[in-house]
């Protein structure tokens, strides 16, 4: 064991010590050691007495060291049990001797060793061990000899051993275990708030009957621990009393030691004085008598008994003894406290009197103390009030700051601890403060502790208060139960007895120090009592103290002006309060911290207490108004805060958070009311009226006082609203109270109270329609239960009437127009936000925007018209079926009436809005009833049936209900009417709508309907504007006057296009015939059917026909569309039967034949209109045209076109442009092309118009003027088959006459120049029996246009013919090369083409190109476009058409290749003085031909030769061969008659133009078989034929070559010798040396 370790070794240390000079100690301690092995536990060495002996024999010795080492040993025998209880006598005689030794260490070993055996079983357990022990300790701390140290352990010491005693007392007496006082006085927290919260966590242990007050269950006997304690505490009141104490033998002991000894187990031992009788008995009679004693003040205290240390505990003890035992010391505590409350008034030193405060205090602060104080004796008739006494006291205390001359330097030393206190910190005065600093410290810590204990008392009160409402005492202020007319609960009666005897002397001393005190820190102290007790008394129900505390807080909410401030020595009052706050304000309001923390508080008491206020509302709202007013005021500030910012920046912030933060605090209040009882409600919502009431008289007198009153009446309607808002969900028991008050501020003359009212009239209204109840109509309505649903709904009928019918009141209780236009403005608000939850209130609204109708004022007109817009728009579905035809009038009603234009126009509008929502209640017509339609509805059906909400079937219930084809004709009705209206605007927009909802809704009108609206409605609305029309004014109308400049009107500038009444109907008038239109293109299959509907599509013909021919130019448009619309729509469906199609294009060819009675550009206007409908018309029923319509539609254009031609005969001219009627046709005539069932058509389309192409011999006139017709002349036509087309089966057009008769004038070449496209584009798409018919005559009059080049070369026709002539040519040639099936027609029609296009070839090449032709001013570019025009048709002959397998007659292909030789033999065959005249374009076409003739006759590999290839090789070679032949002598015979002169350059060049490409020239041997050569040079060709290069035709021309050998030319005389070359290798003659010449011919070619 480590205990035998350590006992072995001190023992060895013993012996060391003791070797020299004691031996028998050294033996003793070396004989112990051995005895020591033998043992192995502390029981052990306790029953062995050599173990402790041989260490009271080292102690006995007496030296400081051996004293040591044997008390140290003793200590740990004891500690680990090893000593027997018998030897205490022994070792405490020998500590006895030890205390007695002088050294310091001994002792304090010896007090150690006492305590020591205090702790173990050791513990004495008689009187004589007892005192022994004690008188040791006792002896060390009385011995004046002893140093400091031994003196406190001493001290330390005994009050532990009498702890120790104590608790062996309880635990020997079985006493309930613990400590049941507080173990000394309670330290302070950083508020009273917390004193008195600790104060009742640390009370919580205490005897249940202490708290009631009876007497405790007590015994008289006691054990031998029990009188041991008792003998113990009667010895140490006796040493308090300054005696002496027989059984612990000591004769003097520091009273100030005993009495704390006393004090000590006076607060911890509570137990044993309750239960023990001898220890209750020894309280009562030597200790109380002790501290009566002292507490005296009336003799000069003397010694240790008046120095403060000593008053310090028997105050101490005093307070124990009231706080613990006052339940059964009744006399004696209140003895005490008398005795206490004495000092208060003495005039005794002021620590004295500090000391006294704090125990004053300190009973304050602690909530059971002061219960059980107030029930002992204050509710005890007998006894003295002495908590109402201390309460006075301390209030005593505190107004003395009145009459102090340093009050000021106090009041800031009390602000200062109070601020100390709240930041945890000690307050203190500097070292070297001076006495009077001193004096003031101590002033400020009595008033200090004197409001502290006020506010314990405050607190104290809320606590109980809260704690008898914990237990079902008094109720909650929140509870929505009435309360009792009286508390009977114990600690109710309590509280209330509290309050109806301190509240007054409280509320005294708080609001004094409150006014006075500047601190942050005590001013937010005293104003969470005032909120504390405020509260309770609410609570309590205690009405004149809750008044008259509210009324002194609400003093330091708001600052006013000094000299205004009313100053009264009486209490405040409400009515005082109201004077107060109703003083005029001529200066700033600043709100210091103090109000603001004033007004929080005051927040939070209204918060609290808001179901118990009633009447106190008033006092709370006009602070409330008074603050809005200075939060709103730009004169009133927030003081500045003690910040280390800068000032500008602290003033700012300061100011705006305060008031916004006192701003949120006021709107939380009033939202809060929803969670307050009804009765609560209303007593706030009747402060807020009385306010209002009271404030509304002084209104009407200007100034700032009126100024105030207003603001004060605006906060009062503000605060109501909000009330309303929050409160929406319940609204119905106070809402008339609300809505009265309202109407009365509604009907001030006061504009501004006025505008207030209709404001919050407005969010009243909308707040409780948009409350839950009003959430879903709907929702109430599907309630199972009927009985239930029966109530909701008359409920719901009830509120909604309620809360609509003030607007209607409003309304027709006033004439004022400000006024009834909030009352509309608000109706406008309610329905925009809320209408869909309205059902009971519509017949009133709508029968007040009736009435609004037909005022006269405009702004009533308009917020009338925009309250009826938003129930047209957005509330149709929730107007009861009973309404729609009221609501159907007052729309009528807002169209017809003549105040605002606009709002006609827009209540049109509105109407169809309505047509819409009825439409949903029809049927399906007949136009629904198709397939397609119902196959779509029935996929809807299948994938919404599972979907299908509640709000749909009951829509569907609720249209079911309505008579919607009555209401859809009481709409229609009103449309007629507007229809006629004088404004051209609205009767527009009537016309308008009427045929939109037709259009819109027409498929759900049955066949009766539609036959009621088009003979009722349609053709009634067309007669009408066509008579309206006709008969109207046609003088011109003034615009609006606007005003006047220099003395004359000014008026508005109208349009000229409805500058008169006729115009204006005629306006009328065309959006009626588009009406008309629509509903046709829609519904004309439909209207077919209808009875009688072709007598009225005969109307409507005779009124178009009628509109076209004597109408304004836009009506003629719009009839011509209406008619045009409708064959359109239904021609390509097949909708449109014969009859119907034939009258239209009768109708069409009538008008084009009758004069119309409009001048300037309107007839071709309508011309063209005309024109492109029959086009479209064409296009879309172009398979139920026949011959014969066909015809007559041809007929009807080709009438047009010479109508045009006649009536615009300087159109041209002058414009130089195609008129627009003649451009039209050319527009429609790509539409006109026949299909295949009228093919033969096409030669009637194709000669019609060719005839507008230069004609034959136009030129040429008869003597009489005629032009001549010879080629016009009736010739049969020969067809592909061999038959022959005779004029009389191709129908003609009637009444057309003969073309050439009609026409006298040459056509027009701008409108050939139009027409020659587009008759090339219809050419080509011709089928191909048609086409060949028409060639030669398409091939002709494309060759009269070419040859239009001579006389105007500067026009575009020609140009255009020759691109036309090519593209048929090409388009010929290519389908004869490819076998295209069109080209398998008799020989004779082919070779008819090819004789055309030959004569067009010869004529156009040789007469008019290459040629130098007269012009005005082309310019070089247009004259290089016209030579690379020439040199494409060159292009397309040569290689295009010789070059490819056609089947063209001999004669042609040689015709065409003499064409190409006379053109190329323009330079040659000129003298050559005037080949220098000729121009460059001359000299390039005819070279250009020349290279045609060698490209004809030569031949490669890669050509396919084929038959017509080798008949146009054989005929140009021969031609060639001629003409170069002739161009070379022509040459030679040139250069020498010209001598030394050079030749012209185009001769020249023509020249060698011609020897180079000879020397190039490679012949077929097919096309050299036709040259003349002599049969030997024939024979040689033929041995020579296997290289392929056959140049038979050199050896024609070599005698030419031979000539020109002596040519002057060097270039000349080269090529020639390259030919001769040539003809040597072709006769087989050329030398080996020679094949170098073979390299420059391929080079110089």
């Amino acid at each position: 064991m480590a205990f035998m370790a350590v006992l072995e070794s001190d023992l060895r240390a013993l012996s060391a010590e003791a070797r020299r000079r004691y031996p028998a100690v050294k033996d003793g301690a070396e004989h112990a050691i051995l005895k020591l092995r033998s043992l192995s536990s502390p029981s052990e060495i306790a029953h062995n007495e050599d173990i402790l002996r041989i260490f009271l024999m080292a102690c006995e010795v007496r030296t400081v060291k051996l004293s040591v080492i044997g008390l140290s040993c003793l200590q740990k025998l004891i500690s680990h049990d090893a000593v027997l209880p018998s030897a205490l006598r022994e070792i405490l005689a020998t500590l006895k001797n030890h205390a007695e030794m002088a050294d310091e260490g001994v002792q304090l070993k010896t007090l150690q060793t006492i305590s020591i055996i205090f702790q173990s079983r050791l513990h004495p357990e008689n009187e004589d061990t007892m005192s022994q022990a004690l008188g040791i300790c006792l002896r060390l701390l009385e011995n004046t000899r002893s140093s400091d140290s031994v003196r406190n352990t001493a001290a330390a010491t005994f009050r532990q051993a009498v702890a120790l005693i104590f608790d062996r007392v309880v635990l020997a007496e079985s006493l309930p275990a613990g400590k049941f006082g507080f173990g000394g006085q309670l330290s302070r927290t950083s508020s009273v708030t917390g004193d008195v919260n600790r104060g009742i966590n640390l009370s919580d242990s205490l005897d249940c009957e202490s708290i009631s007050g009876g007497p405790p269950s007590m015994r008289g006997t006691l054990t031998e621990t029990g009188r041991l304690g008792l003998r113990l505490l009667e010895d140490l009141t006796s040493l308090a009393a300054g005696g002496s104490a027989a059984w612990l033998r000591v004769n003097i002991l520091p009273r100030t030691f005993a009495l704390d000894i006393i004090e000590f187990i006076l607060s911890n031992y509570v137990a044993v004085f309750r239960i023990l009788l001898p220890y209750e008995q020894a309280l009562r009679r030597q200790i109380c008598s002790l501290l009566m004693t002292s507490l005296r003040t009336n003799a000069e205290l003397e010694g240790e008994a008046g120095e403060p240390i000593f008053r310090r505990l028997v105050l101490r003890s005093v307070a124990h003894i009231i706080r613990l035992y006052s339940s059964s010391l009744i006399t004696e505590c209140e003895v005490f406290l008398s005795m206490l409350l004495k000092v208060t008034f003495l005039d005794l030193p002021l620590w004295h009197r500090i000391l006294v405060l704090e125990i004053l205090r300190g009973f304050c602060v602690e909530a059971r103390t002061l219960r059980i104080l107030f029930q002992n004796f204050d509710m005890h008739p007998k006894n003295t009030n002495v908590v109402e006494g201390m309460v006075k006291a301390l209030a005593r205390v505190v107004s003395s700051v009145q009459v102090q001359e340093s009050s000021e330097e106090s009041l800031a030393a009390v602000a200062g601890m109070f601020s100390s206190k709240a930041k945890g910190i000690e307050w203190s005065l500097d070292n070297d403060a001076s006495n009077a600093a001193v004096l003031v410290a101590s002033e400020a810590h009595a008033i200090t502790l004197a409001v502290e204990g006020l506010l314990g008392v405050v607190f104290t009160v809320a606590t109980l208060t809260d704690e008898a409402m914990d237990v079902g005492e008094l109720e909650s202020p929140r509870c929505d139960s009435d309360p009792p007319a009286k508390w009977t609960g114990k600690t109710a009666v309590l509280c209330i007895s509290m309050v109806d005897s301190l509240w007054l002397t409280i509320l005294d001393a708080l609001s004094l120090i409150l006014s006075r005190s500047q601190g942050e820190a005590i001013v937010l102290e005293i104003l969470k009592g005032y909120q504390a007790f405020t509260q309770a008394c609410g609570i309590l129900r205690a009405v004149e103290p809750l008044n008259s505390f509210l009324a002194s807080l609400c003093k330091f909410t708001i600052n006013f002006p000094a000299e205004t401030e009313r100053k009264s020595s009486a209490l405040p009052s409400p009515a005082s309060k109201r004077s107060e706050l109703s003083v005029e304000q001529r200066e700033s309001i600043v709100l210091t911290p103090k109000n603001v923390q004033a007004l929080r508080t005051l927040f939070n008491i209204a918060h609290r207490l808001h179901n118990v206020l009633g009447p106190s509302w008033v006092l709370v709202l006009e602070t409330l108004a008074a603050l809005d007013r200075a939060i709103n005021s730009p004169h009133a500030t927030a003081q500045e805060v003690s910040t280390p910012v800068q000032k500008f920046t602290r003033e700012l912030s300061a100011q705006y958070s305060d008031f916004n933060i006192l701003s949120s605090l006021n709107s939380q209040l009033f939202e809060s009311s929803a969670l307050m009882h009804i009765s609560a409600v209303k007593s706030l919502l009747s402060a807020l009226c009385q306010l209002s009431h009271q404030c509304m008289s002084a209104s009407s007198v200007l100034g700032p006082t009126a100024s105030q009153k207003i603001g004060s009446i605006s906060f009062s309607v503000e605060r109501i609203i909000s009330i309303i808002v929050n409160n929406a969900h319940r609204v119905e028991p106070f809402w008339d109270q609300v809505i009265s008050h309202f109407l009365e501020l509604a009907d001030n003359p006061n504009p501004h109270l006025k505008n207030m009212a209709l404001d919050a009239l407005d969010q009243s209204i909308s707040a409780v329609l948009g409350s839950d109840q009003f959430h879903d109509y709907k929702q109430s309505k599907s309630l199972e239960n009927p009985e239930k649903m029966e109530v909701t709904l008359d409920k719901l009928r009830s509120l909604e009437i309620s809360v609509i019918s003030p607007l209607k009141v409003l309304y027709f209780s006033t004439q004022s127009v400000d006024v009834r236009v909030g009352s509309l403005k608000i109706l406008l608000h309610v329905l925009e936000r809320h209408g869909e939850k309205l059902h009971y209130s519509w017949s009133n609204i709508l029968e007040m925007l009736r009435y609004v109708a037909d005022a006269s004022e405009k702004d009533l007109v308009t917020l009338g018209f925009q309250n009826l817009r938003v129930i047209m728009n957005d509330g149709l579905s929730t107007l009861p079926a009973e309404c729609l035809q009221v609501c159907i009038d007052v729309t009528g009603a807002y169209s017809a009436q003549k105040t605002e234009l606009n709002i006609s126009l827009t209540a049109v509008g509105l109407l169809w809005t309505m047509t819409d929502f009825i439409a949903k209640g029809l049927v399906n017509g007949p136009l629904e009833e198709n397939e397609t339609v119902k196959q779509v509805d029935s996929e809807k059906m299948e994938g919404e049936t599972h979907s299908i909400s509640y709000n749909v079937r009951e829509h569907a219930s609720y249209i079911d209900d309505i008579d919607c084809e009555r209401l859809l004709f009481s709409v229609f009705s009103l449309l007629q009417n507007l229809g006629a209206d004088e404004r051209p605007e609205v009767r527009n927009s009537a016309v308008r709508t009427l045929f939109q909802t037709l259009g819109t809704h027409g498929q759900k009108l049955s066949e009766s309907m539609w036959e009621e609206c088009l003979w009722n409605y349609v053709f009634p609305t067309l007669d009408r504007a066509s008579h309206m029309a006709a008969t109207s004014s046609k003088d011109e109308s003034r615009g609006k006057e606007l005003g006047t400049r220099g003395g004359k009107a000014v008026h508005m500038l109208i349009h000229h296009s409805r500058n008169t009444a006729q115009k204006q109907w005629d306006e009328t008038l065309v959006l009626v015939l588009g009406g008309i239109a629509r509903i046709l293109r829609l519904f004309f299959p439909f209207f077919k059917t209808l009875s009688n509907f072709w007598s009225g599509w005969e109307s409507l013909l005779q009124f178009v026909e009628n509109s076209i021919v004597n109408g304004s130019k836009e009506v003629a448009l719009a009839a011509i569309n209406c008619l045009q619309t409708t064959v359109t729509s239904h021609s390509l469906k097949g909708h449109m039967p014969m009859p119907y199609l034939i009258s239209v294009i009768d109708v069409y060819e009538l008008v084009l034949k009758k004069p119309s009675n409009y001048g300037g550009s309107a007839p071709d206007k309508v011309k063209q209109e005309i024109l492109h409908g029959l086009g479209e018309l064409y296009v879309q029923a172009q398979g139920l045209f026949n011959n014969v319509m066909y015809t007559q539609l041809i007929a009807i254009v080709d009438l047009s076109v010479k109508q045009a031609m006649l009536t615009n005969d300087n159109f041209e001219t002058e414009f130089g442009n195609v008129p627009p009627v003649l451009r039209t046709i050319l527009e429609i005539l790509p539409l006109l092309r026949p299909t295949e069932h009228i093919s033969s058509m096409w030669l009637v389309l194709l000669r019609e118009f060719l005839q507008y192409l230069p004609r034959p011999d136009s030129h040429m006139q008869n003597e009489d003027g005629k032009i001549d017709q010879s080629r016009d002349s009736q010739t049969n036509h020969e067809a592909p088959n061999g038959t022959t087309i005779t004029p009389n089966k191709v129908a003609v057009s009637p009444g057309s006459g003969s073309t050439a008769a009609t026409n006298s004038r040459i056509p027009s070449y701008i409108f050939a120049e139009k027409l020659v496209p587009v008759l090339v584009d219809l050419f080509l798409q011709a089928p191909a029996l048609e086409k060949y018919i028409i060639y030669p005559e398409i091939i002709q009059s494309l060759g009269r246009c070419m040859t239009t080049r001579r006389d105007n070369p500067d026009s575009a026709l020609w140009r255009l013919g020759v691109q036309a002539f090519n593209r048929i040519v090409v388009d010929y040639v290519s389908k004869l090369t490819n076998g295209d099936p069109e080209t398998t027609m008799n020989k004779p029609a082919k070779t008819r083409i090819w004789k055309e296009m030959a004569d067009v070839y010869e004529i156009f090449l040789v007469g008019y190109c290459g040629r130098a032709l007269p012009s005005n001013s082309l310019s070089s570019v247009v004259l290089e476009a016209d030579e690379s025009l020439e040199m494409s048709i060159l292009d397309i002959l040569g290689d295009k058409v010789l070059k490819s397998p056609i089947d063209a007659p001999t004669e042609v292909l040689q015709r065409l290749v003499s064409t190409l030789d006379r053109c190329a033999s323009r330079t040659c065959s000129l003298p050559v003085e005037t080949v220098e005249l000729m121009p460059p374009h001359c000299s390039r076409f005819s070279l250009t031909c020349l290279q045609k003739l060698f490209s004809l006759s030569s031949y490669s590999h890669e050509v396919d030769w084929n038959t017509t290839r080798s008949e146009v090789s054989k005929t140009s070679i021969t031609v060639l061969v001629t003409r170069c032949d002739y161009i070379l002598s022509r040459f030679l015979a040139d250069e020498i008659g010209l001598g030394e002169y050079p030749l012209p350059k185009a001769r020249l060049e023509e020249s060698i133009f011609v020897l180079q490409e000879l020397a190039r020239l490679l012949v077929h041997p097919e096309a050299a078989s036709v040259l003349s050569l002599k049969p030997r040079l024939g024979s040689a060709i033929e041995e020579n034929k296997e290289n392929d290069e056959n140049r038979s035709h050199l050896f024609v021309l070599l005698p030419s070559f031979c000539e020109l050998v002596t040519s002057r030319e060097l270039r000349i005389r080269e090529l020639v010798r390259i030919l001769l070359r040539l003809i040597a290798r072709e006769l087989a003659l050329e030398k080996l040396s020679l094949a170098e010449n073979n390299s420059s011919i391929r080079r110089h070619p």
